[in-house]
């Protein structure tokens, strides 16, 4: 049996190998119980930070990276304690075989660790989330998606720089001077997403809207669904959804119809020129009172002109800053009760009785 196990197969020991391969495969066996504890020991870290911490969601969120990052990690470092196998040293181009290897084993614990950090960036803005729920103010919700996003780039752009650093063996401090240079030439062509990732730090800091908001930029009108780093998204009227760059929602002339305090509505009306002036006054009179209900705060009903054709009566009635819905039912009561106080009083429309003769030619009528 021993001299078995001390058999040399490229160019390692049988024992070296099971050795190797037993760690291997417990640690592929057992993932998911080390994973779920190690999870738990990262959770209960956390828990000392933040209170009432949802431990289902952040093992879930977690448990895949961390189970990745143990089986590379074990997995590669069992291998370490091999030899590497002479007939395997040979080139591929300009490299060997060891070195391709040895920077795929680096790039997979680069992209496993990346891949922890971005689910526990998820999982923060979760908790975060969940705290801003209880609250009115929706700006915070917006932040935490955007510093959310703008966190899981810029890790992602470090896991880029570490896998050229210590796959590739790249000098980043020449690569940043190399890339300064570039940069200058790509901010100059990419003038325009550089600008409308400015804006979104504008509009996250002023805060002209949320998400949520019902707004007009630019003759489209929608309400405010989601704001990011580039773009924001609206999903109008006609349920269709819009993007608009953050700079156009910056420099345009934005009307934040959420922000209103009261709702207006209108009465333009042409009556009859040859309407008797006692009846004008007693039909502005029952106007006035329609529109003295509670659901109406303030209105003016004025005779605003006269002209040979017809005598124009102009109101204008303003309600609290109710729903579109509730709106549109008072102001169909409103209208009902004019067109009904018209006809009880017999006022007539400008051009209702005008008639149409329509005579032939050679016609002596």
């Amino acid at each position: 049996m021993n001299d078995f196990l001390q058999r040399v197969y490229f160019d390692n020991t049988v024992q070296d190998l099971l050795i190797a391969l037993a760690i291997i495969v417990f640690v592929i066996v057992l993932n998911r119980l080390i994973s779920r504890y190690l999870s738990g020991l990262i959770f209960s870290l956390a828990a000392r930070i933040w209170k009432n911490l949802d431990r289902k969601a952040f093992i879930d969120l977690i448990i895949h990276p961390v189970g990745m990052l143990i089986v590379f990690f074990v997995s590669i470092a069992a291998l370490y304690q091999l030899n590497f196998p002479g007939l395997w040293d040979v080139n591929i181009y300009r490299y060997t075989v060891k070195e391709i290897l040895h920077a795929s084993a680096t790039i997979i614990l680069i992209v496993a660790f990346i891949w922890f950090l971005l689910r526990l960036i998820d999982f923060i803005a979760l908790v975060l989330h969940r705290k801003a729920s209880m609250t009115a103010d929706q700006s915070h919700d917006q932040l935490i998606v955007f510093f959310r996003d703008f966190i899981k780039v810029t890790i992602a752009i470090i896991g880029i720089l570490m896998v050229l650093h210590f796959a590739f063996k790249f000098a980043i401090g020449n690569l940043f001077t190399g890339l300064s240079i570039v940069g200058a030439a790509i901010a100059l062509s990419l003038r325009e997403s550089l600008e409308n990732l400015i804006a979104s730090f504008v509009i996250f800091f002023d805060k002209p809207f949320t998400t949520g908001d019902l707004v007009k930029v630019q003759n489209i009108t929608g309400t405010i669904e989601k704001i990011g780093l580039r773009s924001t998204r609206l999903r109008t009227d006609q349920k269709t959804y819009v993007t608009v760059p953050n700079k156009q929602m910056v420099d345009s002339i934005l009307d934040n119809l959420s922000l209103r305090t009261q709702r207006k509505g209108e009465l333009r009306l042409e009556l009859a020129a040859n309407t008797p002036p006692g009846k004008l006054q007693e039909f502005l009179s029952g106007v006035k009172k329609i529109l003295s209900t509670k659901e109406i705060e303030s209105s003016t009903v004025v005779l605003e002109s006269i002209s040979k054709n017809s005598v124009s009566v102009h109101g204008d009635y303003f309600t609290a800053a109710i729903t579109i819905d509730e709106f549109n039912a008072v102001k169909e009561k409103v209208n009902f009760a004019v067109l009904k106080l018209m006809e009880d009083m017999e006022a007539k429309l400008a051009g209702a009785d005008t008639q149409v003769h329509i005579i032939q030619a050679g016609s002596n009528q």
